[in-house]
């Protein structure tokens, strides 16, 4: 075992702890045993990556194997990253995927320019309507040539990637943007 800075303090503080327990006259030896054979209460637990910023913080999330449901999320301690420390929004990952008021949207919800109600599209209508703006304002905006150099791109729309997008995911936005003549290409993980 490396004797890093926080081994040395782990160690020291289980080896007073123990001592002073045992002075006491506190057995400790069923609860050694039991830490020995310890295994997670609720479920297999998984490795992840927080999705909110370019730090790339590590998680551990666990999943109830029988429902398949996630139960637990937290830092994880092994991370070379943050080391079990998640930020606020991290912190805040399993309240999101769980719950339970029922406040997250599942669907797609439109709301027509001039108009105060939102009305719910399903997906094939969502992409659809995206994908015809998309088009519109590419060709609306398509600029061929400029100062008689041929440039073939637009300007009317820009895309941003996130940090939760790994090097492949990357690769692939850019490639897909750039076929469309985007030049307002940027990514958000440069922390």
């Amino acid at each position: 075992m490396e004797l890093n800075r926080r081994s040395f303090l782990a160690a020291t503080g289980a080896a007073g702890t123990g001592a002073l327990l045992g002075f006491l006259g506190l057995d400790l030896q069923p609860s050694v045993a039991y830490a020995a054979d310890a295994k997670p209460r609720r479920g297999k637990i998984y490795t992840t990556i927080c999705p909110y910023c370019g730090v790339g913080c590590g998680a551990t999330v666990e999943v109830d194997e029988q429902t398949g449901k996630i139960v637990h999320i937290e830092g994880d301690a092994d991370h070379p990253i943050n080391e079990g420390a998640l930020c606020s929004k991290g912190s805040s990952l399993f309240q999101i995927h769980d719950d339970p008021t029922n406040r997250r949207l599942r669907t797609v919800k439109h709301r027509k320019p001039g108009t105060g109600d939102w009305e719910e599209l399903s997906w094939d209508q969502a992409i659809k309507m995206i994908a015809e703006r998309i088009k519109k304002t590419r060709d609306e905006t398509w600029v061929g040539q400029h100062n008689g150099q041929t440039v073939n791109h637009t300007s009317g729309i820009g895309c941003l990637g996130g940090a939760a997008l790994d090097t492949e995911e990357c690769y692939l936005l850019v490639k897909a943007m750039r076929a469309m003549g985007l030049v307002w290409i940027e990514h958000q993980a440069r922390i």
